[in-house]
């Protein structure tokens, strides 16, 4: 059985992320993380005074860049690095639009949510609708 994944919550007014919720938002290990950012210029978290990584929202997006040419695409790390230079802005903009869809997503069973709400408490009222 594979790791399930734990997606981030990117709504939230947070400016950083441990390398261990970034992992389980992939649900991929810390390790490779660690070493997607040897191999990748553009995954450079900030780290703390003790060595602690700390991932914006901009650095996750990155990380999702290449988790998505490696593990989705299938390119070799070699074919993902030449895909970086010559399609990055082909693939910012598919994975912004990516996240985009999601936040619409999330809106829209908010909304479906909150209208199930109110039509259990209208099947369960007392009061007749005035006519």
């Amino acid at each position: 059985m594979g790791k399930r994944r734990k997606p981030i919550d990117f709504t939230d007014k947070r400016l950083y992320y441990s390398i261990k919720e970034v992992a389980d938002h992939f649900a991929v290990n810390v390790s490779l993380l660690r070493f997607w950012e040897k191999e990748f210029d553009n995954i450079n978290p900030k780290k703390t005074a003790g060595g602690t990584r700390q991932y914006t929202k901009e650095d996750i997006r990155q990380v999702g860049i290449v988790y998505h040419l490696v593990k989705e695409n299938g390119l070799t790390l070699e074919g993902a690095r030449q895909a970086l230079k010559s399609k990055k802005d082909d693939e910012e903009k598919r994975i912004e639009l990516l996240e985009r869809l999601q936040n619409i997503k999330n809106e829209l069973v908010s909304i479906e949510e909150e209208f199930y709400q109110l039509h259990e408490q209208q099947k369960y009222s007392k009061t007749k609708p005035e006519i």
